[in-house]
């Protein structure tokens, strides 16, 4: 059983209540948009995956790739910052999709909290909105999961409050 933080386009603001958020996840998952003084405080927490964001800077980029996929127990995952959602992928996402064939799609840019089942590529997508105070975005947000074998479970918005 993994518990998992995930969060995206932070944009260079790591709120101090994340890190209580997260702390008995046993990972931090981020999907892009990190922007400055993110990623270290990220890395040095937990353990973390992450993929870089259109905003995020070479150093970052030499870090984080465009793309991760990986299982976690049971579950293959696929993560790219700009992806599009269920059923409106970008043409990038649609294709690396059905190549992968991910159980579980994440993706952020949009700053738009979203946790979907696509019942045409039985995939479960998710985004967990922003954490950063820039963009449009009303509500800082994060999610909080739980990947046991084969099952996804658990999930929890959490609000971090307004930007």
């Amino acid at each position: 059983m993994k518990r998992i933080g995930l969060l995206s386009d932070t944009h260079g603001f790591l709120d101090e209540n994340i890190i209580q958020h997260f702390k008995e996840c046993d990972e931090i998952w981020h999907a892009g948009d990190f922007g400055n003084n993110v990623l270290d405080p990220l890395k040095n927490f937990k353990p973390f995956k992450g993929v870089f964001g259109n905003i995020d800077d070479q150093n970052i980029r030499a870090i984080c790739p465009e793309q991760l996929v990986f299982m976690c127990e049971g579950v293959k995952v696929m993560m790219r910052h700009i992806g599009g959602y269920p059923p409106k992928y970008n043409t990038e996402t649609k294709k690396e999709l059905q190549i992968q064939q991910p159980q579980l799609f994440i993706s952020g840019h949009s700053h738009i909290l979203r946790v979907m089942y696509d019942d045409k590529i039985n995939c479960l997508y998710m985004n967990p909105g922003a954490a950063g105070k820039h963009g449009w975005h009303k509500v800082r947000t994060l999610l909080r999961f739980v990947i046991d074998g084969k099952e996804i479970k658990d999930c929890a918005v959490i609000e971090l409050g307004t930007r």
